[in-house]
């Protein structure tokens, strides 16, 4: 079972100065799409996860200064998916659709919800994960040629044959095969970059 590391304790430290406006763009960056994902996951529109995850970053940002951690149970990922269950409650219980007649649209929605905290702690990981994987994937992206990494995502995301892509990119299948093994471990090394930076 792969772990995702906690947020470092130099970023958490940082973010508790709101001059310190590189590590919030560095906090932002993390941990916006994050939360904005566990909001459409737990049933709402974009607009709405847009303002959720407002509400949650500003929820952070005023009451950051007072968390400490105590221990496991009261971790920083801990504290911010009560944070955000709290947020996504707040907004279905209050929202103009949990009016609707007989709350059918409120039960709905309620139902979407995960079913105890520890689901919603797996869901925020896995957000995580895919997040610390995007940013690998832009970094990598950026670092080598438009065709390398064409050939990388033709082979790995598209499914295409080393065959077909080759013809379609007009390189050798030795060429092919050596771009996508060039990126897979530039986004191996990105990844661990990126987890290791974050213990």
């Amino acid at each position: 079972m792969s772990h995702i590391p906690d947020t470092r304790d130099s970023l958490l430290v940082q973010v508790r100065d709101p001059a310190n406006q590189a590590a919030w763009e560095e906090f932002t960056a993390m941990y916006r799409p994050v939360i904005w994902r566990m909001a459409r996951r737990s049933g709402l529109q974009d607009a709405d996860a847009d303002d959720l995850t407002q509400q949650v970053m500003s929820s952070v940002a005023s009451s950051i200064a007072n968390w400490e951690k105590s221990d496991e149970s009261t971790g920083f990922r801990n504290w911010l998916r009560r944070i955000a269950r709290n947020a996504i409650l707040n907004l279905l219980t209050r929202g103009p659709r949990a009016k609707a007649h007989g709350g059918t649209d409120f039960l709905n929605k309620l139902h979407c919800l995960p079913a105890s905290s520890e689901s919603l702690e797996e869901q925020l990981e896995r957000e995580y994960q895919r997040q610390i994987y995007r940013q690998a994937a832009e970094a990598v992206r950026k670092s080598v040629q438009a065709q390398t990494w064409q050939a990388f995502l033709l082979t790995t995301t598209e499914g295409w044959s080393v065959d077909r892509t080759a013809g379609h990119l007009q390189l050798s299948i030795g060429s092919i095969h050596a771009a996508r093994s060039r990126v897979m471990r530039r986004l191996q090394f990105e990844v661990r970059r990126l987890m290791e930076a974050d213990e």
